[in-house]
C-alpha cells in the first residue's frame, strides 16, 4: 500500500499546499529546519570511503553553475524577474530526496548522494556571492549583504554535513541507523513541499492582475528548463555509466530550498519559477515511478 501511494505523495502535497495556502504563514518558519533535517539524512547516506568525485559530478556541476549564469545573462536584457527565476531553477542544488528516487528507479544511490553533497556545498559557497551581485537590495553595502546571506545560507547547508561526519565518528551505529532511514527524507520533503508551495501560492494570489502574464511566462520557462535538465543530465549520465543518476542529479532540484531562497533574497515574483518547477519535476518523477512500478509488476508475473 505504501509503495503504491509513494508516487502520488508529491502531487498530493502540492495540491494540499494550494488548497491550504492561507494557513502557511503560521507554519512557514519550520521550512529551514525541515531542509536541515533532509540534508542531514542525505549526507549520512555517504560514507567517506564512498565519496568519490567522478566525471559525472564535474559534468553535472558545470551545467548547474555555468548553465545557470549563462541563462541569467541571456534573459537579463528582457526581464530581471525572468532571469532570476530561471537562474534559481538551474543553480539550485540536487534535491535531498533525489538519492531516494534514484534508488527506486534503479540508479546508483552513492554516486548521486556524493553529487548531492558537492552540489549543496557549491551553492552554499556561491549563493551569497551571486545573490549579492544580483542586488535586490542595492541600498545595502556589498560586504554587509554578503555576510548576512552567508550567515543564513551556509550553516543551513554546511552544518548538516559536519554533523553527519561527527556522528559517524562518535556514534557509528546511530549514523548507520539514520543512513538506513533515507525514505524518511522523502516524507519530510513532502511536508516541506506542502509548506513552500502554499507560501508561493499565497504570494501569487497577492500579486496584481498585470503580473499574471509574467508569472505564466516564468512557469513556462521553468518547464522548459526542467525538461532540458533531465535530458542533459541523462546524456551526461549515459556517458559516465549511470543515466538515471545523471538525470535525477541535474533534473531533480531542491525546490524547497529554491523557493525559500527566491522569496528571501531575490525578487519574490521569481519564486514562481521554482514553484512551477515543483509541478514539472514531480510530474516527471511520478511518471517515472509509475512506469517503473508497472514494468516491475509485469516482469514479476
Amino acid at each position: 500500500m505504501r509503495q503504491r501511494l509513494k508516487p502520488w505523495m508529491l502531487p498530493i502535497a502540492m495540491l494540499a499546499g494550494i488548497v491550504f495556502h492561507d494557513f502557511m504563514g503560521k507554519i512557514e518558519f519550520i521550512a529551514p529546519y525541515l531542509i536541515f533535517i533532509m540534508l542531514f539524512i542525505t549526507f549520512c547516506r555517504v560514507r567517506p570511503s564512498e565519496f568519490r568525485v567522478t566525471a559525472l559530478s564535474w559534468g553535472l556541476l558545470s551545467v548547474q553553475v555555468i548553465g545557470a549564469v549563462a541563462l541569467y545573462f541571456s534573459l537579463l536584457p528582457f526581464s530581471t524577474d525572468l532571469a532570476q527565476g530561471t537562474f534559481i531553477c538551474v543553480f539550485c542544488p540536487t534535491a535531498t530526496a533525489a538519492p531516494v528516487i534514484t534508488g527506486m528507479l534503479g540508479g546508483s544511490v552513492p554516486r548521486l548522494a556524493t553529487f548531492s553533497i558537492i552540489s549543496n556545498i557549491t551553492v552554499a559557497i556561491l549563493a551569497p556571492i551571486f545573490f549579492t551581485l544580483m542586488g535586490s537590495k542595492a541600498d545595502i553595502p556589498f560586504m554587509e549583504t554578503l555576510t548576512t546571506i552567508s550567515a543564513k545560507v551556509m550553516p543551513l547547508i554546511i552544518l548538516p554535513l559536519i554533523l553527519a561526519i561527527i556522528l559517524l565518528k562518535v556514534a557509528p551505529k546511530v549514523h548507520h541507523a539514520v543512513a538506513d532511514r533515507q525514505a524518511v527524507s522523502f516524507y519530510i520533503w513532502a511536508v516541506s513541499l506542502f509548506i513552500v508551495v502554499g507560501r508561493a501560492v499565497s504570494f501569487v494570489m497577492d500579486e496584481p492582475a498585470e503580473a499574471v502574464p509574467e508569472m505564466m511566462l516564468l512557469a513556462i520557462l521553468s518547464g522548459i528548463v526542467c525538461c532540458l535538465q533531465f535530458w542533459i543530465g541523462r546524456k551526461i549520465g549515459r556517458r559516465c555509466g549511470d543515466r538515471i543518476a545523471g538525470a535525477q542529479g541535474l533534473g531533480q532540484k531542491n525546490t524547497v530550498l529554491a523557493i525559500w531562497m527566491a522569496l528571501t533574497y531575490l525578487h519574490p515574483v521569481s519564486s514562481v519559477a521554482p514553484a512551477a518547477y515543483v509541478a514539472w519535476q514531480n510530474t516527471i518523477n511520478s511518471a517515472q515511478l509509475y512506469f517503473k512500478t508497472r514494468r516491475d509488476s509485469q516482469m514479476a508475473k
